[in-house]
């Protein structure tokens, strides 16, 4: 079994809706929307592949702020379907990212990933990612915005 690595591209759309919900639940995406997001966004989008079909996906994000003189990186999201899982399919996908996002001029790559999902961080870890002690803080942001949260 050869797993290959590349870049998604539109035809894709469909196969990363399935994939996508398998790994996030809920209403497939429209391939539509994938589509769009897909040729407007900057979002690194890779697949594996295993014998002609596409049996994972990897995203990743670059990013720039006036804080810091590096780019820095984030792997996003990273899903390989069970059939394929303990074939190399993950560290493929990671690798392939790290490389697209170093010639982007990324020199550090972050990944948020659950303190219970012990086989991700496994995987990571094998492939040099080493465990932060940073705190996740979240909200969720909904409804209309009051005065005093227009924004201008």
């Amino acid at each position: 079994m050869e797993i290959r690595t590349r870049l998604a591209v539109e035809s894709d759309a469909q196969e990363l809706a399935r994939l996508n919900q398998l790994f996030n639940g809920g209403d497939r995406r429209p391939v539509p929307e994938i589509v769009e997001s897909m040729r407007t966004s900057s979002e690194l989008i890779a697949v594996a592949e295993c014998d002609g079909k596409i049996v994972g996906f990897g995203c990743a994000q670059r990013f720039q702020s006036f804080c810091y003189e590096e780019l820095l990186g984030e792997i996003t999201e990273l899903y390989v379907e069970k059939s394929a899982r303990g074939k190399g399919a993950a560290a493929s996908l990671i690798a392939f990212l790290e490389t697209h996002l170093k010639q982007r001029g990324v020199t550090e790559v972050k990944v948020l990933t659950g303190r219970q999902n012990a086989a991700a961080i496994r995987t990571y870890e094998r492939c040099g990612y080493a465990v932060d002690d940073e705190v996740l803080l979240k909200k969720l942001l909904s409804g209309e915005p009051t005065d005093t949260q227009a924004l201008p």
